[in-house]
């Protein structure tokens, strides 16, 4: 019989938790189980495994990340959204290294998969941010594929310890920033093809 209050959610989550204190890699069912005061074949009556466990977290990580960009890009336009979402992403990834790198090594099963719906949320939240910029449909999926490598890419060296110059973070953040506002500005004069 499963332990009162332990649901698949609450697995998640926990596992979640533990993932962004041990790092995604050291995370194990039976680590989780010590966490949740039960035994590991308990953990077995929510989820099917470490497999499921860790596409749940994807999921619930995408989830939140599209949440956090929405919330910070709302009623924002052009490089206010583009820092607003910017920043967003840099803090959710340095406060949770262990589920974001989760949601990075996971692959949706299919257009049923949870993880399908979650991740375009994801790609909807960066498409309204960079509505702004009024970029030609050709030109978009370009855009969003710049705007997440460079800021995956920050956050990702960030979060592990990669930057260790004397030359503040902050300022090199900002004028990431910057450089993508006036790489996205750029399209918006250049001609459309015919």
């Amino acid at each position: 019989m499963p332990r009162a209050g332990l649901t698949a959610a609450a697995v998640t989550e926990a596992g979640a938790a533990l993932a962004d204190e041990i790092g995604f890699a050291q995370l194990n069912m039976g680590l989780l189980a010590e966490r949740l005061g039960v035994r590991t074949p308990s953990l077995y009556k929510h989820v099917t495994g470490q497999a499921d466990l860790l596409h749940r977290i994807a999921v619930q990580t995408a989830n939140e990340m599209a949440d956090t960009i929405r919330d910070a890009t709302q009623g924002r336009a052009g490089s206010d959204a583009l820092a607003a979402g910017a920043h967003a992403m840099r803090t959710y990834v340095k406060e949770h290294p262990g589920r974001y790198a989760a949601g990075n090594a996971a692959r949706p099963a299919g257009p049923d998969d949870p993880l399908t719906a979650a991740a375009g949320r994801v790609l909807d939240s960066w498409t309204a941010m960079l509505r702004g910029y009024q970029i030609g449909a050709d030109e978009e999926i370009h855009a969003l594929r710049m705007v997440r490598s460079m800021l995956h890419g920050f956050a990702t060296l960030e979060a592990n310890g990669g930057f260790q110059m004397d030359t503040p973070v902050e300022d090199s953040f900002t004028w990431i920033i910057d450089f993508m506002d006036h790489g996205l500005r750029s399209l918006e004069s250049a001609p459309a093809d015919e």
